[in-house]
């Protein structure tokens, strides 16, 4: 019960990430981010989902993880280094509760689950909200050798953050060293 309770919220939240995605912009006129120079990829809104990400507080945000087609044949063959050419996107959306999917999910969890149950399964229901930003990492192991391979961007509103923001970026993927400095996972 609890599997397919945990389904449902899973795939509601997904159909609010796709629902509220915008669309792509990609121009050559956009301005490329800080350090890396790493400009918004042309069409990168349909790319194919490595995975979704929920951040809790101070936070509170939900993560769509798309990857090009190189980066989507790296995980799926379950290959590192990741190859130059792989770019992931990480899209972050404000988690917010919906009524209208609680609602949807309410008679189906009041009929299957203990009341405690059904109010925990509420109160955790989220769906995707405003947009914060749009991140990429951008493989290129010669250009980006210091950062062991990877370039780095972020873009808020389409526009590049700044310079100490991008700053940062490598230092937080420090931990996932031995996975190329990817957090993210393959979900199939």
């Amino acid at each position: 019960m609890k599997r397919i309770a945990f389904s449902l919220v899973t795939l509601a939240t997904l159909a609010g990430i796709l629902a509220f995605t915008p669309a792509a912009s990609g121009d050559a006129d956009e301005e490329a981010a800080p350090i890396y120079g790493i400009k918004l990829p042309a069409g990168y809104r349909d790319w194919a989902l490595i995975s979704v990400a929920n951040v809790g507080g101070p936070i509170n945000d939900i993560r769509a993880k798309l990857g090009n087609d190189v980066a989507m044949r790296a995980f799926r063959e379950g290959r590192l280094p990741f190859p130059d050419g792989t770019i992931i996107a990480r899209l972050a959306y404000q988690q917010v509760t919906s009524e209208e999917n609680n609602n949807a999910i309410r008679p189906f969890a009041e009929k299957q689950l203990p009341p405690e149950q059904v109010k925990k399964l509420l109160d955790g229901s989220f769906v995707a909200g405003p947009p914060t930003n749009v991140q990429f990492m951008v493989k290129d192991s010669v250009k980006y050798a210091s950062t062991g391979g990877w370039g780095f961007a972020q873009f808020n509103n389409g526009k590049p953050a700044d310079e100490a923001t991008i700053k940062t970026c490598f230092a937080c993927h420090q931990p996932a060293k031995d996975h190329d400095f990817v957090f993210t996972r393959y979900a199939p």
